[in-house]
């Protein structure tokens, strides 16, 4: 261990900004993609293709996942002032 650098912190801060600063957009962007299925390009259906009920259902639990997340980040910052 150095008396200059905690490689233990450093990793831990790095690991957390990963998830958080990667991992909550790629949920979303993945909850995006479920509610939005690839479907035809042309044609009457292309104007609306729509989520089956297990597709929004799971797009629900990642919104929920990262609401749930941003609220807990801010719990923990007002309860640290």
């Amino acid at each position: 261990m150095n008396s200059w650098i905690n490689l233990d912190a450093v990793w831990r801060i790095v690991v957390v900004g990963l998830l958080t600063g990667a991992g909550l957009p790629a949920l979303f962007a993945l909850g995006l993609r479920l509610l939005n299925p690839p479907g035809p390009t042309t044609g009457p259906a292309a104007a609306h293709p729509t989520a089956g009920p297990a597709r929004q259902a799971l797009a629900g639990l990642l919104f929920a996942v990262v609401l749930a997340s941003i609220g807990w980040g801010i719990s923990v910052i007002v309860g640290h002032s």
